[in-house]
């Protein structure tokens, strides 16, 4: 019926299709103990001045909320043993301190550390004194507010028993943040002295979690190498565990909590302060 019907136009210029792009990949999911690492390295940011809009208040319930998730994770582990924190995992029947040493030591890599150039460049005129003198009274401010907002947040669940559940998890974040806010002094007092452990970021985060565990600067205690093996982990655990017995006094009723925290916490910055620097001050051996 259409045989008598010839083509009268020119033939159509029919792009040729073009290939389809193939679909993002779509990311792992991250284990309770990565978005723990993230949330801590995120609300030490903010507590360093490095990230705007974030209060001690929203860091530490940020924390609290993705140590919690870590803290379930780890009670989901049915096998024995440690677990590798460097994998992401937790192991399971480990104590607080063993717990918060896995999530301390993932975090480390990430927390934010500005080296000799920029301490300088945010301190124009200052001398390296002054500005050791600056970062550990930003360190002490910083971890003075992490427990005062834990002793207030206890505080507020004392009015509410059903909510003293959450107490246990707020000291667990408060130790954590404060660890990782003392790391990060740690660190910038080694880069102001110019005595950077050797490696990349992930062995230097290593050396800073040796020190702060040792409460001395990088090398000066025996038995402490640039690298955290067993025997370091094993420190790193005791040391987050006397650390969380040191939190309790945020548990206290009322704001005589938030005072005793936040006093407490300063005063242990200043010391490990003092006590990094006096090690620095010394030629290397």
């Amino acid at each position: 019926m259409t045989e008598g019907w010839g083509r009268t136009g020119a033939p159509r210029d029919v792009p040729p299709p073009r290939p389809v792009a193939p679909p993002p990949p779509v990311p792992a999911e991250e284990s309770p103990l990565v978005r723990a690492a993230r949330a801590v390295a995120e609300a030490v940011a903010g507590f360093a001045g490095t990230a705007a809009g974030r209060s001690a208040a929203t860091g530490l319930r940020d924390v609290v909320g993705a140590v919690a998730g870590a803290f379930a994770g780890a009670a989901q582990r049915t096998e024995p043993g440690p677990a590798s924190a460097g994998a992401g995992g937790l192991g399971s029947g480990r104590n607080p301190g063993a717990l918060l040493g896995d999530l301390l030591a993932v975090a480390a890599p990430h927390l934010p550390v500005r080296d000799r150039d920029r301490l300088r460049h945010a301190h124009p005129g200052a001398s390296d004194e002054e500005i050791a003198e600056a970062l550990v009274e930003r360190a002490a401010r910083a971890t003075s507010g992490i427990g005062a907002a834990t002793g207030g947040l206890s505080a507020a669940h004392w009015l509410a028993p059903p909510s003293l559940l959450a107490v246990p998890l707020e000291l667990g974040a408060e130790t954590v943040l404060v660890a990782g806010v003392e790391i990060v002094l740690i660190a910038e007092l080694h880069e102001l002295h110019g005595r950077r452990p050797p490696g990349d970021a992930t062995q230097r985060a290593q050396a800073y979690l040796g020190s702060w565990s040792a409460q001395r600067a990088v090398g000066a205690s025996a038995g402490l190498g640039s690298l955290l093996g067993s025997a370091g982990m094993r420190a790193l655990s005791r040391r987050m565990t006397r650390r969380l017995a040191g939190a309790v006094p945020g548990a206290a009723p009322l704001l005589i909590g938030a005072a005793l925290s936040g006093g407490l916490n300063r005063r242990g910055t200043e010391t490990l302060a003092r006590r990094v620097l006096a090690d620095l001050r010394r030629p290397p051996a």
